[in-house]
């Protein structure tokens, strides 16, 4: 066994509502005993398509000693529940990037003769070199609006930044830093900002900011740094903006033990942002 990225399902937070389950093809878990359970580490690839999906914040993604991941064995479950799943586990993999085991996915597929999906196959010749995909956070998508005129866009007045402090990301972030201390902080995903047109004046005015990004980097240690910026510091209140995209609900929990464990009482509000920059109520 190596080390490697796999989930891990807190079972005092789970509710045995299974929601999770649908999220992950690769069948690595199942309900038993009132619980999700992770019942074979050979099936969990360890990116984390079912975090958002759960509502009590109860599955996280940990670096821990486990068994390799091990796509054979994972199709030879896959092509028992049918063509659907087939189609979005491959998806699953495109969308993260995971060219190896889409070859093998697609190859066990083909030494089968089980049908694969003509646009996944199309995708895997062509598309995927351009980073096509099927995951929310990083599928490929072109939104822009025609280019307005010239003296239209001049009219426009000019946004005044509402930045205050530096650093901005929160591993570079002192524990010590004077600003820190009876803030109102503001802990926002990474991609908010770019998507976000009202960001400064609607979330940041009057806050410290936090940025992270949870599906890139590992959302324990940012745990372990939140603890420390609370116990060490007076907050007021925080502030997570994310975006509706699966991978970026990792931290909420993370965020709420760390207030729970700091035991004090500081009030947290939850923002997610569409893909198209909108806000979610």
């Amino acid at each position: 066994m190596a080390k490697r990225k796999i989930i891990k399902i807190d079972q005092d937070k789970c509710n045995g509502c299974g929601l999770c389950i649908p999220n992950c093809p690769e069948g690595a878990i199942q309900i038993i005993d009132g619980k999700a359970r992770l019942i074979s580490d050979l099936f969990c690839d360890g990116l984390g398509a079912c975090i958002g999906h759960c509502p009590q914040g109860a599955i996280t993604v940990e670096e821990r000693e486990a068994q390799e991941y091990n796509e054979r064995k994972v199709m030879e479950n896959i092509i028992k529940q049918g063509k659907n799943v087939i189609k979005v586990h491959l998806e699953h993999l495109r969308g993260h990037n995971q060219s190896d085991y889409l070859k093998q996915a697609i190859d066990f597929l083909k030494e089968r003769n089980i049908e694969i999906p003509a646009e996944e196959l199309e995708e895997s010749k062509h598309k995927h070199a351009l980073g096509s995909s099927g995951c929310p956070s990083a599928k490929i998508m072109d939104f822009r609006k025609k280019e307005e005129a010239t003296e239209e866009r001049s009219s426009l007045p000019k946004a005044e930044s509402q930045l205050a402090t530096w650093p901005v990301q929160i591993m570079l972030v002192p524990l010590i830093a004077p600003y820190l201390n009876n803030s109102d902080l503001l802990i926002a995903a990474d991609c908010v900002p770019f998507a976000y047109a009202s960001f400064h004046q609607d979330l940041l005015k009057g806050k410290v900011l936090l940025v992270a990004c949870p599906k890139l980097d590992d959302i324990k240690i940012y745990g372990e740094k939140i603890n420390q910026i609370l116990k060490q510091n007076n907050i007021k209140s925080i502030t997570y903006a994310h975006m509706e995209v699966p991978c970026c609900f990792g931290l909420v929990s993370i965020i709420k033990e760390a207030i729970a464990q700091s035991g004090k009482d500081i009030p947290f509000k939850e923002v997610t942002i569409s893909i198209k920059g909108e806000k979610i109520e």
